[in-house]
């Protein structure tokens, strides 16, 4: 692909007797977000650590803005960023000291450093921060500084390891907003996430991760028409109803959430199936709270595709990416 920022080809790596990738292959298109969908232990981590050239694949072609990962590192850590799951940031400094001092780390020089701090606080709303601690920040602010503080070499592409783990609504909104003013300037995003949500939000593609392979890969559209099209969901007023309700609809692939007094089901005709399921209850005396139809989520579509639970609903990874380039000791997963 001419136009492609990554290109993977049959990517390996193992760990002792572990493999993190298995003949991985991807495709990130120039300009876009290519979200990276998986549950824990899928590879995400190692897939990113690659791409960053802080791992060597065992096996594979990787190219990263047109470089090998392997033999063209340097070239390719000069045209990239990363950010971790938590914030690399002095938290006694202020938005502006911290951005001077990743400046002068990246060799930018004194002056050119204190040009991109004011242009990237401009950029992220921070220029009225003043001299205020890191410390004293909100949620959103840090990781919108943090995005700024991986943004000073101009990166072509920008590696964005789940940026919203521990965010708030408003926080997470105020990264999601700065991701894509990103894009429009024409950078390129790989974004790997434990919210389904964000993917559905942000990315142009995603691609679900599982057991180091790529197992689907397309928009998010596409991916929930993988899982059979429109549902039918119904919220009942008592629970102690929901299983005379599923034995008299007999939908096929009905799903039961007794905590949500909630039956779902494949809708595919939508109009005969809502008529169907009102009239049934009616005649049963079963009172529902809501009977809705709508498309599937991407965590439906996460179901279908991986037989497992959605990410969104497993404990946040154990491991964590300082920023910057800097390597960890964690434990790849």
């Amino acid at each position: 692909m001419a136009d492609a920022a990554i290109t993977v080809e049959g990517a390996h790596k193992r760990y002792g007797g572990k493999r993190a990738l298995d003949g991985l292959d991807l495709t990130v298109a120039r300009g876009t977000v290519h979200g990276v969908l998986g549950p824990n232990g899928a590879g995400k981590t190692t897939l990113v650590r690659v791409l960053a050239t802080l791992l060597r694949p065992d096996a594979g072609r990787v190219e990263v803005a047109g470089h090998d990962v392997v033999t063209d590192a340097y070239a390719v850590r000069m045209r990239i960023g990363l950010l971790g799951q938590h914030a690399a940031l002095d938290e006694e400094l202020g938005g502006r000291q911290n951005l001077e001092l990743f400046g002068r780390l990246h060799h930018l020089g004194a002056k050119r450093a204190r040009a991109r701090a004011g242009e990237l606080l401009e950029r992220f709303a921070l220029t009225d921060t003043g001299r205020k601690p890191v410390s004293a920040y909100s949620g959103g602010m840090r990781r919108r500084l943090d995005l700024a503080a991986s943004l000073l070499t101009e990166p072509e592409v920008l590696f964005l390891d789940e940026p919203t783990t521990g965010l708030d609504p408003r926080g997470r909104a105020e990264v999601w907003d700065s991701v894509r003013s990103l894009v429009g300037g024409g950078t390129t995003v790989l974004l790997t996430t434990q919210y389904l949500e964000e993917a559905d939000q942000l990315a142009d593609r995603v691609s679900v991760v599982d057991a180091g392979r790529v197992v689907a890969d397309g928009t998010p559209d596409e991916l929930k028409a993988a899982t059979g099209g429109d549902r039918v969901d119904v919220v009942l007023r008592d629970a102690g109803q929901l299983g005379t309700a599923a034995a008299l609809l007999a939908l096929p692939g009905v799903r039961v959430d007794a905590d949500r007094r909630l039956l779902s089901a494949p809708a595919t005709d939508r109009m005969a199936t809502l008529s169907r399921v009102v009239r049934t209850l009616q005649e049963a005396g079963i009172e529902a709270a809501d009977i809705a139809l709508r498309r599937p989520t991407l965590d439906e579509a996460f179901l279908h595709l991986t037989g497992g639970p959605s990410p969104d609903h497993q404990p946040a990874s154990g491991h964590s990416a300082s920023g910057h380039l800097a390597d960890g000791t964690k434990e790849p997963v």
